[in-house]
């Protein structure tokens, strides 16, 4: 915190969880320790590279305000994570009744007789926060162990263990299980085929047989009238 005659400025480092191709903005905190109204101003050495609101304004006696930065997308990662950007908070004390619309250049003007107030604050990146990662929780009836952490803060080596056993088993068994399936799959295949090849088997046997049948029955009747016709030709000479 910056404590000036004038301002309480919070904080001194501008810190940008930094993240690429996302607009990142941090706050900043002016309070106005006097008895008299000040008017504040905020400069940059990459106005293109942020946005501050209000980069201008008023602070009334004895309150406090809030400034938003925001630094627009970048596109690529900074050498090192380090920033040379800097900003600069101009204050000075102005009668009562100035309005932020009232505020020039001139009201900071040192060369003017001005008493200005001055503060640097410096950017600095830090990289944004991680997720914490996925920990497995074991069910209500403790189906799934836990490994303990130990005084030292490492972790007992037989749980460890333990806990690589539990979830190997299930893929083993995911796996017997899959392998079982393929060879029931591939028998009732088989299985299919084989009944389909009896089947027409049967079918071409049925149809030799009906063929064969239908040959007896009219050689029976050709034998028949030949012997009817030698019949009748003795019958005749008799």
């Amino acid at each position: 915190m910056s404590t000036g005659e004038l301002l309480d400025i919070e904080p001194l480092e501008l810190k940008f969880p930094f993240e690429l191709k996302k607009q990142i903005s941090c706050s900043l905190q002016l309070s106005n320790k006097t008895d008299n109204h000040v008017a504040f101003k905020v400069k940059t050495t990459n106005p293109k590279k942020y946005c501050v609101r209000p980069n201008t304004g008023i602070v009334s006696p004895r309150s406090p305000c809030d400034v938003i930065v925001t630094m627009q997308a970048q596109k690529e990662l900074p050498p090192d994570m380090q920033c040379k950007d800097k900003f600069l908070l101009q204050s000075v004390k102005v009668n009562d009744g100035i309005t932020a619309k009232d505020i020039n250049a001139d009201m900071f003007n040192k060369e003017l007789g001005n008493v200005v107030e001055e503060c640097k604050l410096r950017v600095v990146y830090v990289a944004p926060p991680q997720p914490p990662s996925p920990v497995p929780e074991g069910s209500e009836e403790g189906s799934s162990p836990r490994g303990s952490v130990s005084d030292n803060g490492n972790i007992n080596g037989s749980e460890v263990a333990s806990v690589t056993r539990s979830f190997d088993e299930p893929q083993d068994k995911s796996l017997e299980a899959r392998v079982l399936i393929k060879k029931l799959t591939e028998e009732k295949n088989n299985a299919i085929q084989q009944s389909n090849k009896i089947r027409q088997e049967m079918e071409l046997l049925k149809r030799k047989g009906n063929r064969n049948q239908g040959g007896i029955s009219f050689m029976i009747v050709v034998i028949i009238g030949l012997l009817g016709i030698i019949l009748g030709y003795f019958m005749k000479k008799t």
